[in-house]
């Protein structure tokens, strides 16, 4: 958690609002492995990371609430019994959307200021909207005594996505953030919604980020495609979600299905199973199995699944000519975004200069480099 983030939401909203505020720490997150699984019913690896949202957030007796993002130096004002969303892409839709979720459960929320200030990369891939729509949900919940659990919570967040961001996500993101455990990455059911913790102590190794600095047009509507694939597959395989389906099963409806879709299907399932192999390879500390199916991983997502681009590939393909990365892949929507590598620790340094020189020459662009602390779930600040 960054004390300078929670230090300026503070400073900030004791100076335009005169009161004392609520202070909420919120945190983005990574996914070691089990990509797009979430919304086919499967399991997924995350963990919080200590990059995230700082809110301030008190009550308003002005009538009406305003909402100032510092990031964008961005402020609005707003009516509870007149939300509506604003234009595809506004930062407001996520908070909006949160409310509107929390009003639609018949229960009544007062008038709130908010200030918010976050030091997740943007088109990172570690749901910074995530992290957002959690530090209103939580504030909310504690400034007007709601009486929401923290499942209630994550469900309205994704609801928030779903009807007025119009991303169709799965519940990884918002689990990850809001139950996120200190040193542990979550081995989550995203059927059940439960999560077993593992300690994630790599000795000699850690995880690395590197982020293209690139986000494709492409990420929300291919998002939206592949998930509406996944859903007609499983429905004519007659089972709730991919998640139910096997490579034999899916065999017998080869006929009937694109062979694109096949191959998405294909990849579902197949890392379906690597994200449980993942549990047991990190059970039993074997390091070389963890690297090989994250490799696995991101082969599949970007030969089947199709949701990697040149220059997340590029990145991948650097980790393999480095013997101490044991591996690599791209992580989240896809498109653009990090790739997020296993690495000897003694390596990470120069193997950081190394690829980030190489991306520099190949693409005249800078990627950047991130060392991440995983991190409690979202929480109150003292």
């Amino acid at each position: 958690m960054s004390a300078t983030l929670i230090k300026d939401v503070k400073k900030i909203f004791i100076e335009t609002f005169k009161s004392e505020p609520l202070l909420i720490f919120s945190p983005g997150r990574i996914n070691i492995i089990g990509e797009h699984t979430d919304y086919n019913d499967g399991f997924v690896f995350p963990a919080a990371v200590d990059k995230g949202i700082a809110a301030a957030i008190q009550k308003s007796n002005s009538g009406d609430c305003t909402a100032i993002a510092l990031d964008l130096d961005s402020t609005i004002k707003f009516e509870l019994n007149t939300l509506k969303p604003s234009k595809e892409g506004s930062w407001e839709n996520y908070v909006f959307g949160v409310v509107s979720e929390i009003q639609n459960r018949n229960i009544v929320v007062g008038d709130f200021n908010i200030v918010f200030k976050g030091n997740i990369p943007g088109g990172a891939g570690m749901s910074s909207s995530a992290a957002l729509e959690n530090s209103v949900v939580f504030g909310l919940n504690e400034l007007f005594d709601l009486g929401l659990s923290k499942h209630d919570m994550i469900l309205i967040s994704q609801k928030a996505e779903h009807n007025y961001v119009g991303v169709n996500c799965g519940i990884m993101d918002q689990y990850a953030s809001m139950f996120g455990k200190k040193n542990h990455a979550l081995h989550l059911d995203c059927r059940t919604v439960e999560s077993k913790p593992y300690e994630i102590n790599f000795k000699d190794h850690q995880l690395m980020l590197i982020n293209t600095n690139v986000k494709h047009s492409l990420s929300d509507s291919a998002y939206n495609d592949r998930r509406s694939a996944c859903e007609s597959i499983a429905k004519l395989l007659g089972v709730k979600a991919l998640r139910d389906a096997t490579e034999t099963d899916l065999e017998t409806i080869i006929d009937k299905v694109t062979p694109a879709n096949y191959q998405k299907a294909l990849y579902v399932i197949q890392e379906n199973t690597r994200t449980v192999k993942a549990a047991k390879a990190i059970t039993d500390g074997d390091l070389e199995t963890l690297g090989a199916l994250i490799y696995q991983s991101h082969n599949g997502l970007s030969t089947q699944y199709k949701v990697s681009c040149d220059e997340l590939d590029f990145l991948v393909e650097q980790a393999k000519k480095n013997k101490h990365v044991l591996g690599a892949r791209m992580m989240g929507g896809g498109f653009g975004g990090c790739t997020i590598n296993l690495i000897a620790k003694s390596e990470a340094k120069n193997f950081a200069e190394t690829a980030s020189k190489a991306y520099k020459n190949k693409f005249d662009k800078d990627c950047s480099v991130y060392f991440i602390q995983l991190s409690d779930g979202t929480h109150l600040v003292k």
